[in-house]
């Protein structure tokens, strides 16, 4: 099997190691490598078992991005040493995330379904639909929440008054987060996909900003079918999900939302494949690549191999 799932290595120099719910993070005096797990969870909780390439994808999806972004802002990003694998920058990460949207999908739906029109300061008028464009994007904030907890939403005007962000820093990620989405949005419509909403997280290193973590993933952010989209919409009919909102979907159908006491469902190799290909496939349409998925036989050993070998040469 070529999934990975839970990696336990011990680099030269290593300070220190952090499994999250995905990535696995070995961490140095200046530097992180970053293992994309193929692990998937959702609702804040790490499901049974992995979805195959999953994390390669993510890596080399997120590690197009970065390329393809950081005139906007500086970002961690160094090298991927292995296709699963990214190196960066040691960064001081700030504890929000900057949730931003174009369109009234997920979670903003279900508060705006239930009454909500003050979305952090946006008002939003009284017609729109689920899975509608925005008349704006609007900056919807979390908190950053530890392990094993869920993020909050927090208003802009929180952030500045708890002091999490100070003013001229939040005003630089502000900005970026909105340039981050509009070159989001138009490499995206290339691809003939419509970027719906995604999040970004910023950090600092020697009093400057920088983009830290994975961006315009399927983990982290939504996409639409652009070519099928206003029909869709117009005949009042879902949207196909391009993102881990399909698993989400899933989930909700066999009673699961992470509750306490919910049971987790287990899904079949078939969805899980499903899960997979629709990953790949949004990766290939959006970078112009052909996905050339990693089966070395030994695949933890030319992991450690890549890793050790790239920090061997620093």
């Amino acid at each position: 099997m070529s999934d990975i799932t839970t990696t336990h290595f011990n680099f030269k120099n290593q300070v220190d190691f952090y499994r999250g719910k995905v990535r696995e993070v070995y961490i140095f005096s200046d530097k992180l490598v970053m293992i994309a797990s193929d692990r998937i969870s959702a609702f804040d909780v790490i499901l049974p078992k992995p979805i195959p390439h999953k994390g390669q994808v993510l890596n080399q999806l997120s590690s197009f991005w970065l390329q393809n972004t950081k005139d906007i802002i500086k970002n961690w990003w160094l090298a991927s040493p292995d296709v699963s694998v990214s190196v960066g920058l040691k960064c001081e990460a700030l504890p929000i995330e900057m949730v931003i949207r174009g369109y009234l999908v997920g979670t903003a739906w279900r508060a705006y379904k239930n009454g909500q029109r003050d979305f952090n300061g946006y008002m939003l008028p009284d017609d729109l639909k689920e899975n509608g464009k925005l008349p704006f994007p609007i900056i919807t904030p979390t908190t950053k929440a530890a392990q094993g907890t869920h993020d909050e939403d927090i208003t802009t005007t929180e952030i500045l008054k708890q002091n999490l962000v100070k003013k001229e820093v939040y005003e630089v990620i502000e900005k970026a987060t909105f340039a981050l989405f509009e070159r989001g949005q138009q490499i995206a419509a290339n691809a003939n996909l419509i970027l719906a909403d995604t999040k970004y997280e910023f950090g600092t290193l020697n009093n400057e900003v920088y983009l830290i973590d994975e961006i315009h993933t399927p983990d982290s952010a939504r996409y639409f079918d652009k070519k099928n989209y206003e029909k869709l919409q117009e005949n009042n009919q879902p949207q196909p999900q391009r993102s881990k909102e399909m698993v989400r979907q899933w989930l909700i159908k066999n009673g699961f939302q992470g509750q306490e006491g919910q049971q987790i469902p287990e899904m079949n190799d078939e969805f899980r494949n499903q899960i997979s290909k629709e990953y790949i496939a949004l990766y290939e349409e959006i970078s112009q690549q052909k996905f050339i998925p990693e089966m070395a036989e030994n695949r933890l050993e030319t992991l450690k191999n890549n890793i050790a070998n790239y920090l061997e040469k620093q």
